[in-house]
């Protein structure tokens, strides 16, 4: 059974139930079903290669959703392309992973732009009538058409996510068949999940959203889509539009409680509110908890196993000791605690989480040395140090990796600090989260300038907001006279953090 089954036999199921809500109006599960078909059938005919990638750069829409189905439905590879990065980020990725074909809307149109690709790239446009390649001319071309089934095995690719970069190529995950369907039917079984949900869909497809819909659409169940995503329209949703659930970051769960006269009321039907992509602390559980009700719950996995390798439902907030956890491991996988010199621990000691089973990805695309590192013997070392109690409960310490989480984003030091040392006044910098009442964490930057440099904090973060985007720029810049360092000269990453939270605390 492939992913995009799950979706087919809902639609046979219930073809006159609405599958999708949003500006342009609904669209049942038949008409979903028929356009998906039909565009899987034009994509086959571009290029009728199974497992060839198709990269989607969009906004959150019908038609991009549509336009995903149609990717997983063709038996090609998914490429998500973040439309809040930046055309050289994309482009990196677009080198990396060679897509036959490249959709776009008016958002992502020019971050992906068709006059740079090489010879042979096609590009699908979702919203332009007057394209080569639009959308409604294909779905009137291949209407009641269906695409061939390819029999690919269950370790077959079915997306491939981006990570982030280092020099070099940037890591880019490759999710198999048997993590999206072991993702599927833990997300509908941990949820709950019917035919009554509606899921507000209030983060980018492209990430944590991408993992919700085919669940949702599996049970009947309908996305409602938004013109667009702010506390005020998601709210809105909810209060009037049947919202039972959503994912989304602590971020925007905060920016959501904070609004002038919005209480419990304003969300009649909700029933699972997921927060994920940062920790919550335990205080501002307690406070979303007395806010919304007994509904929040949350997962813990990375791009490499997705999403929900373990679960915290709304029930097991109910005990005070659980709210630091993130939950009990799911099905079809195992996470353990491991120690420096790869034996597994008992209960209760702190080691490295490591996970095995179907959630595993099958690698790095053409990176087998980091896979190599990364799983090892069938465990994927996660970068999380941590502790499983004697009830099964996961308890994250600390990141081994240096990976800064704000707002719901992955973002890497070592990208931030090659944007920051291509500026012509840096000398060397040195880059890492603090803790942030909003955010989660915070990029910060420690900053020595070459001998009579200088330039602004403005002009600093106008640099890296150009190179990789507006998340990645840091919020706020240490500026040292000499950076501290080890008796061999390399900055002490620990020393400086340590000065940035004396300086902000």
């Amino acid at each position: 059974m492939y992913p995009i089954d799950f979706f087919f036999r809902a639609a046979e199921q219930h073809p006159e139930r609405i599958a999708l809500d949003g500006p342009e109006g609904q669209v049942t599960y038949a008409r979903l079903a028929a356009d998906t078909r039909a565009l899987a059938a034009a994509l086959q005919d571009l290029d009728p290669a199974p497992q060839t990638r198709v990269a989607i750069c969009a906004g959150n829409s019908a038609r991009h959703i549509l336009a995903l189905l149609a990717v997983l439905a063709s038996g090609k590879v998914w490429v998500p392309l973040n439309y809040r990065s930046t055309e050289r980020e994309l482009g990196r990725i677009l080198d990396a992973t060679e897509p036959s074909i490249v959709i776009v809307d008016g958002v992502g149109a020019p971050l992906a732009p068709a006059s740079q690709a090489p010879e042979g790239r096609r590009y699908v446009h979702l919203d332009d009538a007057s394209a080569p390649l639009a959308l409604d001319a294909l779905l009137a071309r291949h209407a009641g058409s269906a695409p061939r089934r390819h029999a690919l095995p269950r370790d077959a690719t079915q997306a491939i996510k981006f990570t982030g970069g280092t020099t070099g190529l940037p890591k880019g995950v490759m999710q198999p068949y048997h993590a999206w369907n072991a993702g599927i039917i833990n997300q509908i079984s941990s949820w709950e999940l019917t035919h009554e949900d509606r899921y507000v869909v209030a983060a980018p497809i492209t990430h944590g959203t991408g993992t919700y819909l085919l669940p949702v659409l599996a049970r009947g169940g309908a996305h409602l889509l938004l013109d667009t995503v702010n506390p005020a329209s998601i709210t809105a949703a909810f209060r009037e539009r049947g919202g039972t659930l959503s994912f989304m970051p602590p971020t925007l769960i905060y920016m959501i409680m904070a609004q002038p006269g919005v209480s419990r009321a304003d969300f009649p039907r909700l029933r699972n509110l997921i927060y994920g992509g940062a920790p919550m602390p335990v205080e501002k559980i307690d406070k979303a908890r007395a806010f919304f009700g007994p509904v929040l719950g949350t997962t813990y996995g990375q791009t490499e196993a997705p999403q929900i390798v373990t679960v915290l439902r709304p029930a097991d907030l109910e005990v005070p000791e659980n709210r630091a956890s993130v939950g009990r491991v799911t099905w079809l996988s195992d996470a353990a605690i491991m120690g420096a010199d790869g034996a597994l621990l008992p209960r209760g000691e702190i080691g490295e989480v490591v996970v095995q089973g179907d959630l595993v990805m099958s690698g790095y695309w053409h990176l087998p040395e980091k896979t190599a590192e990364t799983v090892v013997d069938g465990w994927l070392h996660t970068g999380d140090t941590g502790l499983i109690d004697a009830r099964g409960y996961l308890f994250l310490k600390d990141r081994l990796r240096d990976v800064i989480i704000t707002g719901g984003f992955n973002i890497y030091p070592v990208d931030v600090e090659n944007a920051l040392s291509a500026h012509p006044a840096v000398y060397e910098c040195s880059v890492f989260g603090l803790p942030d009442e909003k955010w989660g964490e915070a990029v910060h930057a420690a900053v020595q300038f070459h001998p009579g440099a200088q330039a602004s904090e403005d002009e600093l973060k106008a640099h890296v907001r150009a190179l990789l985007g507006p998340v990645a720029a840091p919020k706020q810049f240490h500026i040292h006279d000499s950076l501290p360092r080890s008796s061999v000269g390399k900055v002490l990453k620990n020393a400086v953090r340590d000065a940035a939270r004396k300086e902000t605390s």
